[in-house]
């Protein structure tokens, strides 16, 4: 056991209160007149009451305790101690002298004892926190929502530990009986009404939202009333997370993902792990956003071996790199190929034996591909052909297509050819034993292609923040969800289903700007402006899910759907398909004509 290098010091300076406590109750007891018998008693009694006093304390741990936190805790081991030590140095002082210690003085100084040692301790605290802790008065003041276990925790940090630069000022709390009353002698203000008040009458420049264990939902909407004050946001993770690391590195902004009030995915483990483990499993497209999540979370159920293709070396190298780092011995093997070249997509078939397929890779930047018709083609199309096809001719047992709601009546090239995509796995599906499915979803925060990196960079390079219609609206997930969920789709997958996720309430792409603007510590149009700079060619406002023609029914999971299924014939597929090939001598828009006769619902807008 290890004791602080300061315990010599504390040892003395309690040997002094304990020889001043045993002095003061004979002088209390006796009326101050000592006589030349009881001063003989006295220096015995106060020898063994050192040494008893001083070996409880080590016992207790009291030398080992931070007592800038003293609380009730430390005082009881105090008591404990104190009662201990001067119980035995009584008795004690009969077996080596024959004389009992009266119950006065052996009373007296227990009292005497608590008074010095437990007073001196709390002493100190009381001065730490006045005279040595960061001046309260000069710090940036901090408002806590959330008067709970995790809320009283954080205002302690903040009033004790010098890695904070802010002081707490008060909380608030929806629960009415809290109201009105004090913790760490900080007043509860009220509920969530109050924040406006609070913020603008006490000069708060801080929230820091402290309900580590409440909906997203209600986070979501504690968020929407903080945004609209000058005060910058902070919030605590999940319990889970807080254990993992200190408090002052766990408190963080507010992100995007928390202003979408989404609760977190529950997963089947067994349903996944039915299909996954032991298996050889191939992704596709593996160092793109979605292709590098499907890889990590994919590890974490113990396949016999993660196939990881990409055509970019730097991204496969990427990925490679980070899942090796955490999972040293993982069964990973990299491949260098494009889904486009048959010859090479088949080689890999054939030596890696996959036997469930994640098909990620695809090209998704709308106005690009508006551009390059051709090249979305190719890729989106001939590239799903292609990995479709082998994986039924090599047997595997379930294929997951990665598709887009810009599937859904699209109005680009890149979503007519994701359309195209769904519909060849459809057709495959009706004469295969392998298990097709498209997973269709909204736009994923944070991936490559996403409005959220490139509104980061515009505000961090200061503005101005472009918006192509203030009326334009998108469905977010966050990428580890959307994952989550394509994972589960493939375990109820029965075969030539488009399952549809759960993406929540649509959000303005402007109202998203304005709060990333706000949640880094700018105002909108004073600070940061927006500016609006018109739809993109293939862009429409808003994005479907489904058609009309589709529809859905629930499946077992509450937040995955199944669009009804299409019956798409496999020869008139090959046929169009065959068409498609033809037409990428044509130019832009006689491509896009050949398009529209697969894809009906296609009205291009470029």
């Amino acid at each position: 056991m290890t004791y602080p290098k300061k315990m010599p010091l504390l040892v003395f300076f309690d040997v002094l209160m304990v020889l001043a406590s045993v002095y003061l109750a004979y002088l209390l007891r006796f009326d101050g007149i000592i006589t030349e018998e009881l001063t003989n008693q006295f220096i015995v009694f106060s020898t063994i009451t050192t040494i008893t006093i001083t070996g409880c304390s080590l016992y207790f741990k009291l030398y080992n305790r931070i007592w800038q936190y003293a609380s009730v805790g430390e005082m009881l081991s105090i008591f404990k101690a104190v009662t201990l030590g001067v119980f035995i140095a009584s008795l004690s002082m009969y077996v080596f002298t024959g004389e009992w210690i009266s119950i006065a003085i052996m009373f007296r100084t227990l009292q005497n004892l608590m008074f010095l040692i437990g007073g001196s301790r709390f002493a100190w605290r009381i001065f730490r926190d006045r005279f040595i802790n960061k001046d309260e008065e000069s710090a940036p003041a901090a408002l806590i929502i959330g008067a709970g276990n995790c809320g009283m925790m954080i205002a302690r940090e903040l009033k004790y530990n010098s890695n904070f630069k802010v002081s707490p000022i008060g909380f608030i709390d929806d629960d009415l009986i809290k109201h009105n009353f004090q913790i760490l002698d900080l007043p509860v203000f009220g509920g969530r009404n109050k924040i406006h008040q609070i913020v603008e009458s006490r000069n708060v420049q801080e929230i820091i939202i402290a309900m580590p264990s409440v909906s997203r939902k209600v986070i979501s909407e504690i968020i929407a009333i903080c945004k609209e004050t000058s005060a910058h946001i902070k919030i605590v993770p999940k319990l889970e997370t807080m254990i993992t690391g200190n408090m002052s590195k766990q408190i963080r902004r507010v992100e995007v993902e928390d202003l979408l009030g989404r609760e977190t995915v529950q997963t089947n483990l067994d349903e996944i792990c039915g299909y996954v483990r032991d298996r050889v499993i191939l992704v596709t497209g593996a160092g793109g956003s979605i292709g590098s999540e499907l890889c990590r979370q994919i590890l974490q159920f113990n396949p016999k071996k993660l196939l990881l293709l990409g055509h970019g070396e730097n991204s496969i190298y990427t990925i490679e790199q980070e899942l090796r780092s955490k999972y040293i011995y993982a069964p990973i093997e990299t491949i260098i190929a494009d889904v486009q070249d048959r010859e090479r997509m088949e080689h890999v078939f054939k030596t890696m034996h996959p036997q469930v397929v994640f098909h990620a890779a695809a090209h998704k930047h709308v106005p690009l591909m508006e551009k390059n018709p051709g090249e979305a083609i190719k890729n989106n199309v001939f590239g799903t052909k292609n990995v479709a096809e082998l994986s039924d001719q090599y047997d595997v047992e379930r294929f997951v297509l990665i598709s887009s709601d810009k599937a859904v009546n699209p109005t680009s090239v890149m979503g007519a050819t994701k359309r195209i995509a769904e519909m060849i796995v459809q057709s495959l599906n009706r004469t295969s034993r392998t298990k097709f499915a498209a997973v269709r979803f909204g736009n994923v925060l944070g991936s490559r292609g996403s409005v959220i990196p490139r509104f980061k960079e515009q505000i961090k390079n200061g503005g101005p923040v472009t918006v192509t219609h203030p009326d334009m609206v998108r469905y977010f997930m966050t990428i580890p969800e959307a994952v989550q969920l394509v994972i589960q789709a493939g375990s109820i997958a029965k075969g030539g289903e488009v399952f549809v996720l759960d993406m929540g309430e649509p959000v303005k792409i402007v109202d998203l700007a304005r709060d990333l603007i706000k949640l880094s510590g700018f105002e909108p149009g004073e600070d940061i402006e927006i500016v609006f700079t018109g739809i993109r060619p293939g862009e429409k406002l808003y994005e479907e899910l489904l058609t009309k023609e589709e529809g859905t029914t629930s499946t077992m999971h509450n937040r995955i759907f199944v669009a009804n299924p299409q019956q798409v014939d496999k020869s008139e597929m090959h046929f169009q398909v065959k068409r498609l090939e033809k037409s990428l001598e044509l130019d832009a828009e006689e491509i896009k004509n050949v398009i529209k006769n697969i894809v009906p619902t296609f009205m291009n807008v470029g």
